[in-house]
């Protein structure tokens, strides 16, 4: 049975950390259909995580940064290609519904920030938020953990991108514009079809995809620089957009655009096939035979560079049509800088009285 309104069509059966598995009761599941009828919908919980840092640290050569805050796991956005699902099995959760059902927030960020950027020995580089999960996903409108980061980043002056598929980063539109001011801000909206009937599957609680395009001419107007990220770029599904997306972000004032094919890490590509199956049986055997091709032979690809950009004549097709359409819209692919030189660490409030 498909879940209405989530992304996976249900749990994985296993994932690479499981504990003993844990039988499901079918009885008690007939039971209760007899009894109370239907089985009920599933709900969005929220756990709160108590982590030690809130800031992540990679070196992956083809990521374009290298610090990064996640204030949630797990996203209820529930969009199914995402890469960052088998996280969940860290927490013997499935990477399917749990995902996007069981999340988990992290409302010590703002004070572990300042405690890290205050630190003698912190070296400022660029932060990333939205790089695992969604900085604004629906809970974040109770929670504004992600505001409350950006507060302190704002007051620290400190460079910071961000990338979400929301409009809810509009609500800190005052914090971004002011740090848009001296360069320290940049912000890419994921913009990966047009078709609402395609995002009411692919991605189901993420923002209608015309609420993405006002999201970006709204910031673009207010002096943030906004990119726009079209991704992913899934074969026989969303590929013949390429052309009319990139068109109209260019006209709603992003500065630059991306894309990446669809990658299909772990267990997202059991889930991935399942949703085809579901969503889009008659092309399903052909999305994956090119996605496959574009990935060597396999569902996915973990190789330093190739992950990001594909390979093969599929790749080759995309990413040429891609190059032309974004120098149709007048777009160029310069990379923009963020400025570090204007970092005042964070002062205690004794400090501020003077």
């Amino acid at each position: 049975m498909i879940e209405k309104g989530r992304g996976a069509t249900g749990n994985t059966e296993s994932h690479r950390f499981d504990l003993p598995r844990r039988e499901a009761d079918g009885d008690w599941l007939d039971a209760l259909a007899d009894v109370d009828g239907a089985v009920p919908r599933l709900r969005t919980t929220v756990t709160v995580e108590r982590p030690r840092t809130i800031i992540s640290r990679n070196n992956s050569p083809d990521i374009g940064f290298s610090q990064s805050i996640n204030a949630y796991r797990g996203c209820e956005h529930g969009c199914i290609y995402c890469f960052a699902r088998p996280t969940h099995a860290y927490h013997d959760l499935s990477p399917g519904l749990d995902f996007e059902t069981r999340l988990f927030a992290k409302p010590d960020a703002a004070a572990l920030l300042r405690a890290e950027l205050a630190h003698p020995r912190y070296r400022v580089e660029t932060i990333a938020m939205g790089t695992n999960t969604d900085p604004y996903q629906p809970i974040e409108r109770e929670w504004r953990i992600t505001r409350s980061c950006i507060e302190i980043l704002a007051d620290c002056r400190h460079p910071l991108m961000i990338t979400t598929k929301s409009d809810r980063v509009l609500g800190d539109i005052d914090l971004l514009a002011d740090m848009a001011k001296d360069g320290l801000v940049a912000v890419g909206i994921s913009v990966t079809t047009l078709d609402p009937k395609v995002a009411r599957t692919l991605e189901p609680r993420a923002a209608h995809p015309e609420k993405r395009i006002a999201a970006i001419d709204r910031l673009a107007q207010a002096g943030v620089p906004v990119h726009a990220c079209v991704s992913p770029v899934i074969p026989a599904i969303t590929d013949h957009e390429i052309e009319a997306i990139v068109a109209r972000v260019a006209a709603a004032g992003a500065r630059g655009v991306s894309h990446i094919p669809v990658r299909l890490p772990h267990e997202v590509a059991p889930l991935f096939r399942a949703w085809l199956d579901a969503h889009y049986p008659d092309r399903a055997a052909k999305v994956m035979a090119i996605i496959r091709d574009m990935r060597g032979g396999r569902d996915n690809d973990p190789g330093f560079g190739t992950r990001m950009r594909g390979q093969g004549v599929w790749a080759d097709l995309i990413r040429t049509r891609f190059v032309k359409a974004r120098k149709r819209a007048g777009l160029g692919d310069e990379r923009l800088t963020l400025r570090r030189d204007l970092f005042r660490p964070p002062q205690g409030a004794q400090l501020r009285l003077f």
